[in-house]
């Protein structure tokens, strides 16, 4: 659904999604038809959108749950978490390697960060709004209490633009 929110009104299909996502037709199909299942997605008209109010209760309460990071070693990756856009200019940096999503493309060393899915740094390469709120949803999974706190503020404020 983030990649919906990302998108905006423009309109896709099952085999536009799987192409900037990384994952088959079929995947993208199923991940659908669970957010409308859990109702974090919605028919309006003809169009699957996505049921923000029920979204942002999701990622802001329950995600950090049910997608718990797990944190590796020192790495190549995209930053993620506090150190990622649009997060890293609200934050002093710190003597401590920042998180990344392992990406043999990244293009900096820090610790090992899992991201949600495989493919995220594929999608976020060619998405910076997905990259975006990906790194938004990092910092509400794991952050500090602070970091949390102003992500979570940015994502609603995002997704309040989206809807």
């Amino acid at each position: 659904m983030l990649k919906f929110v990302a998108l905006g009104n423009q309109s896709w299909s099952y085999v536009s999604l799987s192409i900037e996502l990384g994952l088959s037709p079929s995947q993208v199909h199923a991940a659908v038809k669970r957010s409308l299942a859990a109702v974090l997605a919605v028919h309006v008209d003809d169009k699957i959108v996505p049921n923000i109010r029920n979204l942002e209760e999701f990622l802001v309460h329950g995600l950090k749950y049910v997608f718990v990071p797990e944190r590796g070693d020192m790495t190549r990756g995209m930053l993620t978490g506090y150190a990622g856009p649009p997060l890293r200019d609200l934050f002093v940096s710190s003597s401590e390697p920042p998180p990344v999503w392992p990406d043999p493309e990244g293009g900096v060393r820090g610790i090992a960060f899992s991201p949600l899915y495989k493919s995220a740094p594929k999608a976020a390469r060619v998405d910076p709004k997905l990259y975006e709120l990906l790194v938004l949803v990092d910092a509400i999974r794991a952050g500090r209490a602070r970091e949390r706190d102003i992500a979570s503020k940015e994502l609603r404020v995002r997704l309040k633009n989206y809807a």
